[in-house]
């Protein structure tokens, strides 16, 4: 495998230019352009496929880090393409076909050129680096899920090219990961909202806020939270109207919360943050799930697995059914949507005209299947 390296990341591998090892006729699937950029004051080192552009970040790399760099490579690799979902023997037959690490010049311009843009856009999402890792597979699969300029001024998504190449280098389907069906139903007593999704148990639960976000309808405004349940009941009172209580008594196991002031205001229910935290551990053993977006219009789904898929054949979650439209965001709730319908469905009402352009403020869209799924890709 050849690593085309900038001048400022051979400077860092101390490796002199005339002694790195040259090879004019290399499979472009098996090279990648390096560069080492600081990024919050932190040296870290950015590699793109060539043949793809997918990116792989390796953040607050130390001196001495640099010194094992071929092996830190191969396993960034590994790490990053496993959170793809990517099978371990595809992994394991791309680095052994890829061979032994080797440090050269770049000679490609144009690679360069698309290097340094991904270079750039790392900086705008600097907030997501964890701070607590070397690799960073989720910036890694998040910016490698952008746009990039390809031949003849075409636009392509770097993982999407990277599947494909993968595919043809192996001959087999790629993915194969665990994955579960859930029936998502927004709690309103006089409408029906309801979506029907395949979702990949390797996702954490903030990433399921995301594919909810993008299934429902949300716009991500509010905080959010998540309870748990087991199928056993309890008899420790809560008030009927807590979201941790089901009909029947049972109880939540656990809420997972956004944000750390969560913890200010004690519950009975145990807290924890969402950070990190893996549908898996919990899915698919528990079965049910409630969903509260934005804490003041107070938006409840309950959430059901109704089917674990084994071998399922993709890396991301796919919306397969579903009917009506989210509430726009900050309507005030059931009631408040409630009225919002019954003006906007009436055109001699004297706020209908406000009421639509505040509708177009707030992006009020319709379900829309397809376009679901066009995003849930990059989910």
């Amino acid at each position: 495998m050849f690593i085309r390296c900038t001048k400022k990341m051979l400077d860092h591998l101390k490796v002199k230019p005339d002694s790195v090892t040259e090879q004019t006729e290399v499979s472009s699937s098996f090279s990648w352009h390096a560069n080492v950029v600081r990024i919050n004051r932190r040296q870290s080192v950015v590699l793109m496929h060539d043949k793809s552009q997918y990116v792989i970040i390796l953040y607050g790399v130390r001196a001495k880090e640099f010194s094992r760099m071929n092996s830190l490579i191969e396993k960034a690799i590994r790490i990053v393409w496993r959170e793809e979902g990517i099978k371990e023997s595809v992994i394991d037959a791309y680095l052994a076909r890829a061979g032994e690490v080797q440090f050269t010049k770049t000679k490609n311009r144009s690679l360069i050129a698309r290097l340094n843009q991904a270079c750039r856009s790392i900086l705008f999402f600097e907030d997501e680096l964890n701070g607590e890792q070397l690799i960073q597979p989720e910036l890694s699969l998040r910016i490698s899920r952008l746009l990039v300029g390809v031949e003849k001024g075409d636009y392509a998504e770097p993982n999407e090219m990277l599947y494909d190449d993968l595919k043809q280098l192996s001959g087999e389907e790629i993915f194969s990961v665990r994955a579960v069906e859930l029936n998502v139903r927004l709690m309103l007593e006089e409408k029906n909202v309801w979506r029907r999704l395949i979702v990949p148990l390797d996702r954490t639960f903030p990433q399921l806020h995301n594919i909810l976000q993008t299934a429902i309808g949300w716009r991500d405004y509010h905080l959010h939270e998540f309870f748990v349940f087991d199928d056993h009941g309890t008899d420790d009172a809560l008030s009927n109207n807590h979201p941790g209580l089901m009909a029947d008594d049972t109880k939540a196991i656990v809420n997972l919360v956004d944000n750390e002031e969560a913890f200010d205001y004690p519950d009975e229910i145990p807290r924890k943050l969402e950070t990190g935290i893996k549908l898996t551990d919990y899915l698919p053993e528990a079965k049910q799930l409630a969903y509260v977006y934005d804490l003041g219009d107070d938006w409840r789904h309950w959430i059901e697995v109704t089917d674990v898929i084994e071998n399922y054949a993709s890396n991301h979650p796919v919306c397969l059914d579903g009917e009506g439209d989210a509430p726009p965001e900050d309507v005030g709730g059931e009631g408040g949507y409630l009225e919002f319908l019954e003006i906007i469905d009436d055109p001699n009402h004297p706020e209908h005209d406000d009421m639509k352009q505040w509708a177009r403020s707030q992006l009020y869209t319709s379900f829309n299947l397809k376009k679901v799924n066009h995003i849930l890709k990059t989910r």
